[in-house]
């Protein structure tokens, strides 16, 4: 069974509209990334308790928060950034989730990232065994520019840090944005045993912002019918960026997200995936 949630902050900046367009197209879920222009890693665990209480009162779960950890480069500071994280399983507890997204640095300026290699696994290291301690599981999506951008990338963090508290997302979009195919060169690369969560959106190539699931060069029916046949089951978090995309957010907007949920459903529908919101 699959479970649809979202990124609220694709839609608007406030939760209550958050929750009224998710409601709308019946998603019951939003994995938090920012509310009211906060991203979910510097809210203050009263403000995370006053959000709590609201998504309860409407019956809204968050599965996973979406943090920005790991996006930073990686001649900056490096343990004002594990304190940040600290904070944020905190956050994530405060929001009944044990999830968060990170991703795994960019470059020093002037470098290439393959050459930091052996410092990225240092760092990434060093943040599952603060997700250990507060048994909290990150997540690691595959972005752009990033040491986990393309697949052999991917492979070799989950190669090198063997550990139940960090797991794989799969972003088809992403892919796509490094001139990918996503099912032939990554899912069917290794990734598909590394994958816990998918984050939905997609793309036609060298375009500025994405399109509703199916319709792009993401190869979602692929992946999909592949999924269908291994019976998986677990979340996809709609990411539309169908009206902007950048290094740290995106955004939708309610009319657009109408139509990245319809996609994805229909997308579901036509692999046979059974869904719920």
């Amino acid at each position: 069974m699959i479970t649809i949630s979202a990124f609220g902050d694709e839609i608007a900046a406030d939760l209550k509209t958050q929750m009224d367009v998710c409601e709308a197209n019946g998603v019951r879920c939003i994995d938090v990334r920012a509310i009211d222009k906060v991203n979910v890693s510097h809210m203050s665990l009263a403000d995370v308790r006053e959000h709590r209480r609201q998504m309860d009162g409407r019956g809204f779960a968050v599965p996973c928060i979406g943090s920005p950890l790991g996006k930073i480069k990686m001649d900056d500071d490096f343990d004002a950034h594990l304190e940040l994280l600290r904070h944020t399983c905190e956050v994530a507890k405060a929001f009944d989730t044990s999830l968060i997204r990170m991703f795994s640095f960019y470059a020093s300026d002037g470098a290439s990232i393959a050459d930091q290699r052996d410092g990225v696994m240092e760092r990434l290291e060093a943040m599952v065994k603060v997700a250990e301690s507060a048994d909290i599981v990150l997540l690691h999506e595959n972005e752009r520019g990033i040491y986990g951008a393309k697949p052999e990338g991917v492979r070799d963090i989950f190669a090198t840090i063997r550990s139940k508290h960090l797991k794989g997302i799969f972003d088809p979009a992403n892919f796509v944005a490094e001139g990918l195919r996503p099912y032939d060169e990554a899912w069917k690369a290794g990734l598909d045993e590394l994958t816990e969560y998918f984050h939905i959106k997609d793309m036609v190539p060298g375009a500025e912002t994405c399109v509703p699931a199916g319709q792009g060069a993401g190869q979602i029916p692929e992946i999909f019918a592949d999924l269908k046949r291994r019976n998986w089951s677990g979340y996809m978090t709609l990411e539309p960026h169908m009206a902007h995309g950048g290094q740290f957010a995106g955004f939708t907007g309610p009319e657009l997200f109408a139509k990245a949920a319809d996609g994805l459903k229909a997308t579901l529908q036509q692999a046979g995936l059974e869904y719920k919101v």
